[in-house]
């Protein structure tokens, strides 16, 4: 990437940390730049969203292969997430972001204009470039909400050896092997908990094991699908997905307002979702550096166990529950 585009990128990025905006013309009175006129600057960063030289993809690389390592260290299983958030009826961005402590950072998005549901292309584009970024024979966790399954999604993840939690809908077509074909929903039904194995999905041939748990107060049960025998400790793995809520939050009314976007073109949404992400990582960075070198007094209390900045917190069940890729070997 030339030198030219990277030092432009930096300077929106800096602006983006100040004004937490996506407001191209709030944004664009935040550059330091020496211009005359106002109009100049938002025709400087509007050229900076349109140019094809600044690919998400190359910028992210070193950021995301760095973390996945460390968060692949000491043989932990990497806890990935696959969501989509939509911009009201005119864009849907497609995302996989990796858990660092109790949140999310972004690895790889895409964006289509519309009130797309982005299928498994897009879904496969996004997980192929993070599985080139990551460490040889990493474990790879992935959690996906009930948009999401497919039956290729299952193919691709078997083909790559990864584990996976992926939530369905009570729709989905299932065959336990032991009567007539149902549905999710109906093998939920009237159950608290239930487990089953060999469960064949979509009608043609996806097998996977089912978790079943519905908890006092909620609407509706997770029904989880798993690489692993499906239990209790399985099921809860699936709450790892909740890392990336306060991404999206920091992306949405918690943070930048991408909602608030007026971009028409999905390539300049993904460039400005570029800018919001450094600037995400940056913010992180700060918090980490901050931790390490002024720990507060509780943190430099003696005998405190030291908090864990990479994969799941301790007291998530995602990385060390029985129901973790590792333990689920049989």
């Amino acid at each position: 990437m030339r030198k030219t585009v990277v030092r432009k990128l930096a300077l929106a990025v800096g602006a983006m940390i100040e004004g937490q905006t996506p407001n191209t013309v709030e944004l664009a009175n935040l550059l330091p730049l020496a211009t005359e006129r106002q109009d100049m600057r938002e025709q400087w960063l509007r050229r900076l969203l349109k140019n094809r030289l600044l690919g998400a993809e190359a910028v992210m690389e070193p950021f995301a292969r760095g973390e996945l390592a460390q968060a692949a260290r000491n043989g932990q299983t990497v806890l990935l997430s696959m969501d989509q958030t939509d911009l009201g009826n005119r864009m849907a961005v497609l995302m996989v972001s990796v858990r660092v402590g109790g949140r999310a950072l972004p690895l790889a998005w895409l964006a289509e204009e519309g009130p797309a549901n982005i299928g498994f292309e897009g879904q496969r584009k996004l997980l192929e470039r993070v599985l080139a970024w990551l460490p040889k024979e990493a474990r790879v966790l992935l959690s996906a909400d009930r948009f999401y399954p497919s039956e290729a999604l299952f193919a691709w993840l078997d083909a790559q050896g990864w584990g996976y939690r992926l939530r369905l809908k009570g729709n989905v077509l299932a065959d336990t092997g032991e009567g007539d074909e149902t549905t999710t929903g109906g093998l939920a039904q009237g159950f608290v908990e239930r487990y089953l194995a060999g469960v064949r999905l979509f009608a043609r041939g996806a097998m996977a094991n089912l978790g079943i748990l519905h908890e006092a107060g909620h609407p509706e049960p997770w029904i989880i699908a798993m690489d692993c025998a499906p239990t209790r400790a399985a099921v809860l793995d699936y709450a790892a997905r909740w890392s990336i809520e306060p991404m999206f939050s920091d992306f949405k009314g918690r943070g930048f307002e991408l909602e608030d976007s007026q971009l028409e073109h999905a390539d300049r949404l993904e460039r400005l979702v570029l800018v919001m992400s450094l600037a995400m990582w940056w913010c992180v960075q700060v918090g980490r550096d901050d931790a390490l070198k002024r720990p507060t007094p509780l943190e430099k209390k003696p005998g405190r166990k030291p908090t864990s900045d990479i994969g799941a917190s301790e007291n998530s069940t995602a990385a060390w529950s029985p129901g973790s890729r590792g333990a689920c070997a049989t």
